[in-house]
């Protein structure tokens, strides 16, 4: 039998293959005569909208002047970002004094450098490094924002902070270096690499105590000027909020999700009440209550400022809506898995924080930093209880007197501010999510 075989013509062209730019462009914006109408129809409307933006926001508008009438003068059509840029520092740092500036930006430094080992994969026990950071870092950014006199606790936290920096920063050197944890590092500058683990542990000890005595009596002398709170406002204070908001938010969603899981009537009801409350009302509730109704549930002379309030509210308030994400990642997990952690001996935490929390996490990553971005924009939220934040600032324009009436481009600027934040984060959660292969490596 003869076998016939087509050849492929050589005058007709191989098809277009999706992997080329026009083999794209073809197959996905002009496979046939409708979608090539909708692709030019809307292409034509993202010129004009492009154009039309570009137009206001650059070609026409008004970069330098003293007043808002002086941008009219120059242009009517175009933007008045001369307002903007006079108010930068506002917008960034609201009323905070102008001469304390570099303790909001030191307080800035200090967090990047402190987290900056957790993107390092040669630096090891990563989750003390975590953990340092929700643990300490709050107390030592407290004090250099708020500075004054500082109690016997604050100096406590102060020192503790301050020594877990220091050693933050020798770990991460040794690891960088060494590739090491810095213990083991020390165990070898000491020459007690091959001793028992008891003379290594108080070895370790001795020298954190050491450490932190002298680092204590250094510190309790130092005093920075007060500033107060109400001074605080613009995009640092929406951090602040954002910030202690998403450190504590977590782990309080873990222990109420934990919680309502519980075998135990009373803890399950509890935490099944709490989390159904807080997520049953919106954040402007909580936030209107917790200034009005939470001082009256205090004890007499016991005062909290709107600031605390207002983050208190913050956390509880987004730990419910953690709860139940964390509550649907650990009912992701098979039955097996509990199972098999009991077989070989782990007890409920062994099995939550070494078998099922880790897996978890993995499932609950896009959730999590959505919550995370939510909470960043609901922070916006506290400009009605009476504090200053970005929106409270941009909304403060155009209310200046040279700059009354301005309205759009703050407003404009301030949404490109979120957008970077949000996306930024965005971008790095998926990142994370296909470094632990939880995505669409599964």
């Amino acid at each position: 039998m003869a076998i016939i075989t087509k050849e492929k013509s050589p005058d007709r062209p191989a098809p277009l293959s999706e992997t080329t730019p026009l083999g794209w462009l073809r197959i996905n914006l002009f496979s046939s005569t409708f979608n090539t109408g909708l692709t030019l129809i809307m292409l034509f409307i993202v010129y004009l909208t492009i154009s039309g933006v570009f137009a206001w926001g650059y070609l026409d508008a008004t970069f330098v002047a003293d007043k808002r009438r002086e941008c009219y003068d120059n242009s009517l059509t175009g933007a008045c970002w001369a307002g903007v840029i006079a108010w930068l520092d506002n917008i960034f740092y609201g009323r905070y004094p102008r001469d304390e500036l570099w303790r909001v930006n030191l307080g800035g430094v200090l967090l990047v450098l402190w987290m900056a080992p957790l993107w390092m994969s040669r630096v090891k026990a990563k989750v003390l490094v975590g953990a340092s950071v929700i643990i300490f870092y709050p107390f030592l950014a407290g004090y250099i924002f708020t500075g004054g006199d500082k109690s016997w606790f604050m100096q406590f936290m102060v020192s503790g902070a301050i020594l877990a920096f220091i050693i933050n920063m020798l770990n991460m050197l040794s690891g960088l270096i060494e590739n090491t944890s810095f213990a083991k590092f020390l165990f070898k500058l000491s020459g007690q690499v091959e001793a028992s683990d008891k003379t290594q542990r108080n070895l370790l000890y001795g020298v954190l105590f050491a450490a932190f005595i002298v680092i204590f009596a250094i510190q309790s002398s130092w005093t920075v000027t007060e500033v107060s709170w109400t001074k605080w406002g613009g995009l640092f204070l929406t951090l602040v909020i954002s910030g202690i908001g998403i450190a504590s938010s977590l782990p309080l969603g873990i222990v109420l999700a934990l919680g309502r899981r519980s075998k135990l009537p009373v803890v399950r009801v509890l935490s099944t009440g709490f989390i159904e409350i807080f997520r049953s009302v919106p954040l402007i509730t909580v936030l209107f209550m917790a200034t009005t109704m939470f001082p009256l549930f205090m004890p007499e002379g016991f005062f909290l400022n709107k600031l605390v309030q207002g983050i208190i509210s913050v956390v509880l308030f987004n730990a419910c809506y953690m709860a139940e994400i964390v509550r649907a990642g650990l009912q992701a997990i098979p039955k097996g898995q509990f199972e098999g952690s009991h077989t070989i001996g782990l007890g409920y935490w062994g099995t939550m924080g070494l078998v099922i929390m880790p897996q978890a996490l993995k499932h609950m990553i896009p959730n999590i930093v959505g919550n995370i971005i939510g909470l960043l924009k609901d922070t916006t939220l506290v400009s009605i209880i009476g504090l200053f934040d970005i929106l409270g600032m941009l909304r403060s324009i155009s209310k200046d007197i040279p700059w009354l009436g301005l309205h759009k481009e703050p407003l404009v600027f301030g949404a490109i501010l979120f957008f970077i934040i949000c996306f930024s984060m965005s971008k790095y959660s998926r990142h994370l999510e296909s470094k632990l292969s939880a995505g669409n490596k599964r």
